[in-house]
Formats: structure tokens, sequence, C-alpha cells
């Protein structure tokens, strides 16, 4: 696909995307706090008390392909009370619009050995590329997460940099602590909830199309 029917089709999406979900920025107000091999940033609203935070692993999935792009990661989330792991490329802009192709075509595969490895399907949530478990899955990726001494990570479909044979391992240390750690500053039943853009993919590739007069 063509630089400009990449742009085209990313712009697509991002217009798919609801109102209500605007970019995400990677809190700033409060020096990060390094447990073992993740990072913990928060920011906390002074009306509302509530903090917002991110935990993610120190080492990136995959690096941004060139400046003002966006690095894949691998971030723990509350999906529906359960802290679990999520592949993410945040705050896309057209210069990463390659990683927006990921909300088309891309799985991240994940694998805490010796357990079996799960399929994490992508999508838009607001400006953000998240990869994360099915439903089925939610519950054994949230048991295996914290006891796990590594992460198997590979991701698959247009958009990733590299069609990379062996997956990337990334070391996992101090899980237990930094998911405490997490959830003492959001408790359980405080963190928003993902909001997708709600477009099925032939509805996405629809507006592609019709960007092009074809």
């Amino acid at each position: 696909m063509n630089k400009p029917a990449t742009h085209a089709l990313f712009l697509a999406l991002l217009a798919a995307t609801p109102a209500a979900a605007q970019p995400t920025t990677t809190p700033a107000a409060v020096p990060p706090e390094e447990i073992g091999s993740w990072r913990l940033s928060c920011i906390t609203d002074r009306m509302t008390d509530r903090a917002d935070c991110l935990l993610r692993h120190r080492e990136p999935v995959e690096r941004a392909q060139g400046p003002g792009g966006s690095s894949l990661v691998l971030e723990v989330q509350d999906r529906g009370g359960r802290l679990v792991p999520v592949v993410t490329a945040r705050d896309l802009t057209l210069e990463a619009a390659g990683r927006g192709l990921l909300a088309v075509t891309g799985t991240a595969q994940l694998r805490f050995p010796p357990n079996r490895f799960y399929e994490m399907p992508c999508t838009l949530e607001g400006r953000t590329l998240a990869c994360a478990p099915k439903a089925e899955d939610l519950a054994r990726a949230a048991e295996e997460l914290p006891a796990a001494g590594a992460a198997l990570v590979r991701v698959t479909g247009l958009g990733a940099g590299t069609p990379q044979a062996e997956p990337v391992e990334l070391r996992l240390e101090r899980t237990r602590d930094a998911l405490a750690r997490y959830r003492a500053r959001v408790p359980e039943g405080t963190a928003p909830q993902p909001q997708p853009s709600g477009l099925t993919l032939p509805e996405i590739l629809g507006r592609f199309q019709r960007l092009f007069g074809n």
C-alpha cells in the first residue's frame, strides 16, 4: 500500500473515533516510578483526586519507525476489573500512520512461558492502538501475569515494523510489586474503560475506498 493510501486510511480511522475519545498523553506531572522492569507514571486530577496512571514495561516491544512515530509497548491495563497485559502505541499521528493500519490487520501474540500463547486483536481506542486479550482470555491473562518471569510478544499485520520470525522477549521483574503500586493508585472500578472506534472492517475499508473514488 502506497504512502498516500496509508495516510488516507489512517485519517478514515481517526474520523471514525468517538468525539469523547480524545488523545491520551503520557502523564508527566510526577516523575515516573521505576519498579523492577516496569515504569509507573501517574497524574492526579486536582478536582476529583482521581489518579490517571500508566504502567508499562521499560523496554519497547518495537521502537518507533522514525521521528514522530509511536513505539509499541507492553502495558498493564484495568479491563473489566482485571489487570491484564495490553500492547499499545499511543498518541498516533500521520507520521505513525503505519501503526494505525494494525487496527485493521494487526494481532499481537503474547506468551508467558511455559504457558501457552494467546492472540490479542488490535483496534483503535481514541488515538491509541491497543491489542488486548479477548474476553475469554482475560481471566487467564490476569492470573499468569504476576508470576511471569518473561513475556514473549510478536505483532503481525500491516503496520508492524518487521515481519518478525522470532518474538521479542521482555524480562519481567517485580511485577507483583508493580501491580500492587498501580492498584494502590487506581482502585478497582475507578479506571476509565476503553472506547473502541465502533466501526467494522468493511465500514473502515468503505471509507478508505470513497476517499479515492473507487
